[in-house]
């Protein structure tokens, strides 16, 4: 969904909503939604803050059976740079599909014959509206990245069973990476 049919949808949920900060990535609006009715059996409403924001995704791309496409991502926001699956916002009127092919040239320079959904999950539902798309990404070929004016990131090829004593010993330490690739190696056929 996009900002604005997430908004209306938490318009139509709660009791009231306003918008307490709007940005250029995501909103902040204030929810005012029904509690607990009390001792003296007068309902009683809580107020929260939700972040809402556009969905998103995560891609896996495989250059084979045993290796994947990791990036190494500079994040402003923690101050380290992370190992991550590549990913990004949906834009207005974009498919997650979409995006997944998107940000997967964006961010790893290649490009993918087959593109197939694994799961959808949300990444913090106590506070946001975000939901994560993840997709895997075969029969790859190298095309050149091209990235915002403010992404550092760098592609690096690592083969699977090394993300997974990534994730173990704590090296990959994002979130949509680490469900996504877990998901993906605790549902693979045998052949994939």
């Amino acid at each position: 969904m996009n900002l604005r049919e997430v908004t209306a949808d938490l318009q139509k949920k709660s009791n009231k909503s306003k918008c307490v900060y709007g940005g250029i990535r995501f909103d902040v609006h204030q929810v005012e939604l029904p509690g607990a009715t009390g001792i003296d059996h007068v309902p009683s409403t809580v107020t929260r803050d939700v972040c809402v924001t556009s969905d998103a995704v995560v891609v896996l791309p495989l250059l084979s059976v045993d290796s994947v496409v990791l990036i190494r991502n500079e994040r402003f926001a923690v101050g380290e740079t992370l190992w991550e699956l590549p990913a990004g916002t949906t834009e207005p009127g974009e498919l997650p599909l979409q995006t997944a092919r998107r940000e997967l040239i964006e961010e790893t320079g290649y490009q993918a014959e087959r593109v197939a959904h694994l799961i959808d999950f949300f990444t913090s539902p106590g506070i946001c509206t975000e939901t994560m798309h993840a997709f895997v990404a075969r029969d790859l070929r190298h095309v050149g990245q091209d990235l915002d004016e403010n992404e550092r990131i760098t592609p690096q090829v690592v083969d699977l069973k090394q993300t997974m004593k990534m994730v173990a010993d704590n090296t990959i330490r994002d979130a949509k990476t680490i469900a996504t690739l877990l998901y993906y190696v605790a549902n693979r056929s045998p052949n994939s």
